[in-house]
């Protein structure tokens, strides 16, 4: 594909924050977006912000942690449209802010795999086949630095007093996801990369982030719409890329 006519990207967390700017951003480029939502009526919302741009979007209701949903929503995608084009994995949570590994719970870290880390993966593995069919596929996968094992190993990183253990590690294994994904589907036209897109505010992020949603959004967008020559397999902040 050369151009944007036509083509379908899911985008999960879409009601708010990055994810809602990630499809915005992505709908302007004339991409039809599937705005993923765990609740209907916030996802209504969202979509009525975009409509009244005159941005195309659509809303379609999918929890990350149900793989019995991941499925549906999967399977709607397909009979609906005969394809997938993008996915953005961007939904995530941070429920662990203020907890050493020391005290870490581990209901709290299953809780926190669920949907940062074991969503994208089922998330992945069932559009997979949907973009093999269309030869053409772009995964991005919203990570963060404070999953990076080069930043927690660094004494001097800006991030060394951040604790959440059970997010920080959920990050690290969606980079080893993005990196074995990436492996096994070079030569496919599939492209699947991580993106840091900072601190932003949001509701995870705080307000003292010096990042708007929409600047949190550009690096995602950015790997989602790569030429078909795009870097695979990478961890990129402000469009550069990171250590692992």
């Amino acid at each position: 594909m050369t151009n944007n006519d036509h083509k379908i990207a899911l985008v999960t967390g879409a009601n708010k924050g990055i994810g809602f700017e990630i499809a915005r951003k992505l709908a302007q480029q004339g991409i039809e977006v599937l705005m993923g939502v765990r609740d209907p009526s916030k996802g209504a919302s969202a979509k009525q912000k975009l409509a009244a741009e005159n941005l195309p979007a659509k809303m379609i209701e999918i929890d990350v942690t149900n793989p019995m949903a991941i499925q549906a929503a999967m399977g709607k995608i397909k009979d609906t449209y005969r394809r997938l084009d993008i996915l953005v994995n961007n939904a995530g949570i941070l429920i662990d802010s203020e907890t050493s590994i020391l005290n870490l719970d581990k209901t709290i870290f299953l809780n926190t795999l669920e949907t940062n880390t074991f969503g994208p993966l089922l998330l992945s593995q069932a559009a997979i086949p949907i973009m093999k069919a269309g030869a053409y596929g772009r995964i991005v996968n919203v990570a963060s630095t404070l999953g990076s094992l080069n930043d927690m190993a660094n004494p001097d990183s800006s991030y060394q007093s951040v604790t959440a253990g059970a997010y920080r590690l959920s990050k690290t294994i969606l980079n080893g996801i993005t990196i074995l994904l990436a492996n096994e589907l070079r030569g496919t036209n599939i492209l699947v990369n991580s993106a840091c897109p900072g601190w932003v505010r949001t509701d995870l992020g705080g307000r003292e982030a010096p990042l708007s949603p929409a600047e949190g959004a550009d690096t995602p967008v950015w790997l989602a719409t790569l030429p078909d020559d795009g870097p695979t397999g990478g961890f990129f902040r402000e469009r550069q890329p990171i250590p692992w």
